[in-house]
């Protein structure tokens, strides 16, 4: 699996189809949306909302698209009202719902935060999944390496990777094999689709301490 935390040869599952790119892809890799009573586009993170699914790319350029060029009320074939700011919006619940998974993961003794403990983990090969705030230092993160075959997620914020360990900041974590692993590695995923410049630079950064390489001595 690349630092981008994505593995191009696993099986994705359903697939659906972009109203913004045209393109059909793994449903893990795109929003639902459906229409709700009020006629308000709604955002389905979970996929569980009652109604026929709409769907868009997770990718910040897609649902401006779609919110800008009249896609939703095309694909319901019915007057719609598109929330203000629709990428954010949908940043901000999927960042929520990352954090939220984290939290559960770490109560759960799924994950852990900070440099020693999180260098621990990577030694004995208990982490399964590498996170690195995007806001600390580029140096500190590259003393650290991606677990091989592991994910990496580089796009949340020091505060963010706090709220979900009970702490002010956090700049480094790990996840363990299992348990609720895979649900955050594909939120994360999701997220970094409307962070791409943040990301791209976080993973740029890290890019001296990752890939499949194992942890520096």
């Amino acid at each position: 699996m690349s630092r981008g935390g994505r593995d191009k040869d696993r099986a994705d599952g359903p697939e659906r189809r972009c109203i913004a790119t045209g393109e059909t892809q793994p449903a893990s890799g795109l929003i639902r949306f459906v229409i709700g009573p009020d006629n308000q586009v709604v955002p389905d993170l979970a996929g569980k909302l009652p109604g026929r699914g709409i769907w868009v790319a997770s990718d910040k350029a897609a649902l401006e698209k779609a919110a800008g060029k009249g896609l939703f009320a095309r694909a319901a074939r019915a007057p719609v009202t598109v929330p203000d700011d629709l990428p954010n919006l949908v940043e901000q619940m999927l960042a929520r719902r990352v954090v939220e998974l984290l939290s559960l993961a770490r109560k759960s003794g799924g994950a852990v935060s900070g440099y020693e403990k999180v260098k621990d983990w990577l030694g004995k090969e208990e982490a399964d999944v590498l996170l690195q705030a995007e806001d600390g230092s580029a140096r500190g993160k590259t003393k650290l390496s991606t677990p091989q075959w592991g994910s990496y997620i580089g796009w949340l914020t020091a505060d963010e990777l706090g709220l979900a360990f009970g702490r002010e900041k956090v700049i480094h974590a790990a996840l363990g094999a299992g348990g609720l692993t895979k649900r955050v590695v594909e939120e994360a995923q999701r997220l970094k689709g409307l962070r791409v410049g943040r990301a791209d630079a976080a993973t740029a950064a890290g890019a001296a301490g990752g890939g499949r390489g194992r942890r520096k001595g």
